[in-house]
């Protein structure tokens, strides 16, 4: 047996009066991949393509997943952040670890002035991708939808 070996399937049906033309199957499913079939030919907005329940559908379950992933990688996050604070906080209160809490105010400070300054200048990529998706979500609004109103259930699951 060869996987690499393309196997041609024809197709051919029959009646009385009528003959059908004969499919090759293979050049069907080549022609007709099945990435076509669920994003379509063209780039235009989905919303030319599905139904209004399909979209919502799509955009829940997607959404559902997003929430989902991002509301256990949330929960570890947190756990590991709050823990490693713990530990410090227990460390400094026992001696073993002196912080000079003078200078993390004078560092912290420092960084909240540095990035007030390089906040009001946003850099243009991310300009571009805040109008990129905004113009998506205004040619996808059921979708969007679906995916907010999923990506919501996902975190409370």
């Amino acid at each position: 047996f060869n996987p690499f070996m393309v196997i041609h399937l024809r197709l051919l049906i029959c009646s009385e009066d009528e003959v059908y033309e004969v499919v090759d199957l293979t050049e069907y499913a080549r022609r007709h991949q099945w990435w076509s079939r669920v994003f379509g030919n063209n780039s235009g907005p989905i919303a030319e393509k599905y139904s209004v329940a399909t979209q919502l559908m799509m955009g829940g379950v997607t959404g559902w997943c997003a929430g989902y992933v991002f509301q256990r990688v949330g929960k570890i996050a947190a756990t590991a952040i709050g823990g490693g604070f713990l530990l410090l906080q227990i460390a400094n209160h026992s001696g073993y670890v002196q912080v000079d809490w003078k200078k993390v105010e004078k560092d912290v400070n420092k960084a909240k002035k540095h990035l007030k300054k390089k906040a009001n200048k946003a850099a243009p990529e991310i300009n571009t991708f805040i109008e990129e998706a905004t113009d998506f979500i205004k040619r996808n609004i059921v979708l969007s939808s679906g995916f907010v109103g999923g990506f919501f259930l996902g975190l409370a699951s």
